[in-house]
């Protein structure tokens, strides 16, 4: 029996929706049965082959939500005869497009004519050239390397039906929308495009208006609503000093099994990895600069709990699902409250509890407002005994001295 909220009709279970046989089973066998929120909208409208506009954080089960009915639509045959992808899917970074093509080969893979390939930088071209010479129907990619795909005359768009754009802001905030745009460009006017977001505001929502047609917008509780299993302290700081003293506190705490450290640049993520390192503690860095190879060692090894502490920056993390993340401590608060929020979800996963520890100093008082007033919550500053910052009071503002009446030595001459 069916749901219907403004107009959208929602389904109690995964097996009540109109998806082909073979993904329903995929989807039991994964031990999957109530869909979330963002799949409950989402998939009936893009089944009805509608644009669309979402509003979802990671961990709300947006992949899922635009990968399922892009698998139903590829059981049915192409009308055009040709060796380019049906669907394209753009993420922002190297981990979240292996992590995508990962769910649609967990999903489709009782579907045997539907294969998936994900190019992305980092990767020696010849590999993901053979990959691109063999018949497939969706494509993962991050905008930089299937431009360059795109211009060695590798990728053919005549048959894309439906253009993806994941983490469309962080994609944005990483200057490519140009990029983005001449992709769409290349692709067929008459296509469905799907657009998810964290917010669907600015640049966002601009080029929704130049890439979507009519679109059905949705908008789903933000991660932050859904974070009540986390438990957040900010810790107040008098300096970097005070910020090792800190750190080193909480890493000698046994129930910190294992953490990732966020910090504001790549150069204090190394530095401090390998202060980590040197003080004996199982630490790695991970971020942009890293080669594909190294990142891809040090998230596995994360994975497989051989690391005990990743030292992150935001770009790096994105994408990141390890289960077993017990704390996240914020070394240098993000400058984003949207930041804030994606970092301390690497926490808590699966309905786990976790911790999530941010560092403040005075000057970074305004940014843990703007995290209150987005998150909509108050978050608690904790104490450790020994350990208090030594705020110095501010000293009194004192009005300056104004002359009740007028000085006799400012009396008018006599003429």
């Amino acid at each position: 029996m069916g749901l219907f909220t403004f107009g959208i009709k929602f389904f109690m279970t995964f097996q009540q929706m109109p998806l082909h046989p073979q993904i329903l089973k995929a989807i039991e066998e994964l031990g999957h049965t109530t869909p979330t929120p963002i799949q409950e909208q989402a998939i009936p409208k893009i089944l009805e082959g509608c644009d669309l506009r979402a509003s979802a954080q990671t961990g709300t089960g947006k992949t899922a939500a635009f990968m399922l009915p892009a698998l139903h639509k590829m059981t049915a045959p192409s009308a055009i005869k040709a060796k380019g992808p049906r669907v394209v899917i753009l993420v922002p970074t190297r981990e979240l497009a292996m992590q995508v093509a990962a769910e649609s080969a967990k999903y489709s893979k009782n579907l045997t004519r539907v294969k998936t390939v994900c190019i992305y930088g980092g990767i020696p071209y010849p590999v993901q050239n053979r990959e691109l010479s063999r018949p497939y129907e969706i494509l993962v990619a991050t905008p930089g390397r299937l431009i360059d795909q795109m211009e060695r005359g590798r990728i053919d768009f005549s048959r894309v039906e439906l253009l993806i754009l994941d983490e469309a802001d962080r994609m944005l905030d990483m200057g490519f929308i140009e990029p983005v745009e001449q992709i769409a460009a290349a692709m067929p006017v008459e296509r469905q495009t799907l657009m998810f977001s964290a917010t669907l505001k600015g640049s966002v929502m601009k080029l929704s208006q130049n890439l979507l047609k009519d679109p059905i917008e949705i908008s789903v509780a933000h991660e932050h609503d859904k974070h009540e299993n986390i438990d957040q302290r900010i810790h107040n700081v008098d300096n970097i000093a005070h910020k090792y003293k800190l750190l080193d506190h909480f890493l000698a705490d046994a129930s910190v099994s294992q953490t990732i450290i966020f910090t504001a640049t790549k150069h204090q993520a190394d530095e401090l990895a390998d202060k980590l390192q040197d003080q004996g503690h199982n630490a790695a860095a991970l971020h942009g600069d890293m080669n594909q190879r190294q990142r891809t060692k040090t998230i596995d090894a994360l994975r497989k709990s051989r690391i005990r502490i990743l030292v992150a920056t935001d770009v790096a993390a994105r994408g990141i699902d390890v289960q077993t993340i017990t704390h996240v401590i914020n070394f240098d608060l993000p400058m984003s409250p949207e930041d804030y929020v994606h970092r301390i979800g690497r926490t808590g996963r699966a309905g786990a509890s976790g911790v999530a520890l941010s560092f403040a100093a005075p000057r970074d008082r305004h940014l843990v407002k703007r995290i209150e007033q987005f998150t909509g919550q108050k978050i608690d500053f904790h104490v450790i005994p020994g350990m208090e910052p030594q705020v110095k009071k501010a000293p009194e503002k004192r009005k300056p001295f104004r002359p009740k009446y007028k000085s006799h030595f400012k009396q008018k001459r006599r003429p």
